[in-house]
Order: structure tokens, then sequence, then C-alpha cells
């Protein structure tokens, strides 16, 4: 593999999945001592970027799946996810033992890749030409370090939520920011990408 092309997957993936830490770090305190909840969720991710990945390599080839006007409309998953995890934590925040119930009610990989192919909707714009010029061979190079580091985003989720500090923080305040990150994550995709007139 050329050190070069390494270079520069780890680099764009990096830029354009930085945000995703804040949201697994989310999603790993929302299932704090959930057992099985690092496997669920590195399944979710896979399966979330996996889908961006296959999206972005069908278009480079020339093949779409999806059409560049749907999506700015892939908020619109964040968005519902968002607002039934704010119903749940309205609806429970008079619970005597509300953390119990949060932690029952931990992330689903099925939500979980919901959010990270939503939330990488636009990566798909930026992963498309990368991918036409670099080739067959490049590509996979991209693809392969893709995966590799998101291995990495999840363990410094899962990292970040376990803290002392951040755990004690996201344990008090993590079924509020969850439903606001996930709706605000969905308006700015609505927005930025002009869905309905925005």
């Amino acid at each position: 593999m050329n050190a070069g092309i390494i270079a520069q997957a780890a680099g764009l993936f990096a830029v354009t999945n930085i945000d995703d830490i804040l949201v697994l770090a989310l999603f790993f305190a929302q299932g704090a001592g959930q057992r099985g909840i690092t496997r669920t969720i590195a399944i979710g991710q896979y399966l979330g970027f996996a889908a961006i990945l296959v999206v972005a390599v069908a278009a480079s080839l020339g093949a779409t799946f999806l059409p560049e006007s749907f999506i700015p409309y892939l908020g619109l998953l964040p968005l519902a996810l968002g607002i039934r995890a704010g119903v749940h934590a309205w609806r429970h925040r008079h619970d005597p033992d509300d953390e119990e119930t949060s932690k029952a009610q931990g992330p689903h990989a099925l939500e979980v890749a919901a959010v990270t192919f939503a939330n990488g909707g636009d990566n798909i714009g930026v992963y498309v030409p990368v991918f036409a010029t670099a080739g067959a061979g490049g590509m996979s190079v991209y693809v392969v370090i893709f995966l590799i580091l998101l291995a990495v985003w999840i363990a410094a989720g899962r990292y970040f939520a376990t803290r002392p500090a951040i755990a004690q923080a996201l344990s008090r305040w993590g079924h509020i920011l969850l439903p606001i990150v996930l709706i605000g994550i969905g308006v700015l995709i609505l927005a930025e990408g002009g869905a309905f007139g925005l």
C-alpha cells in the first residue's frame, strides 16, 4: 500500500467523521451497563458506514442509488430518532429510577446505523470524486483504511463515554443531550441541503 494514499485516506476519514465521536459517546452513555452494548453500537456503526461506502463507490463508478437531491432528506432519520428519544426522556422525567430506565432503552444497531448513514450522507459527495480519481486500487485502499479507522472511532467514543468526569456528565445529562444532538444533526442536514426549501 502506498503510504501517501494511506495518509490521505486517514486524513479524509478524520475530517469527515469527527462529529461521529460525540454521537458514539452519547450512544455508549445511553447504553451504559447494558450487556453487549459495544457490539450493538459497533454493528450499527459498521452497517451505516458500509451503506455510505456502497453508495459512494457505486456513484464513483457511474451508478447512482441516491439522487443528489435526496441526500438532504436523510436528515429526517436523526430528526425522527431525536424526537423519539426526547419524547421518551420527557415521559420518564419523573421516574425515580430514571437511570435504570434509560439504560434499559439503550440504542439498537439499526438506530445507530440510521444515524450513521444520515450523518454521513454529505460525506458521499466528498468521497465520490476522491474515489473516482483514485482508481480501483486506490479506492480499495481508502475503503480498507476507512473500515480500520471506524474501529478506532468506536473505541474513542467508548473511551470518552467511560472517563469518570465525562461518564458522570453523560449519565446525568445524556438523556437530554442525545435528543438535542440528533435533532440538531437532522435539522443541519436538512437546512444545509436545502430540503423543503430551507
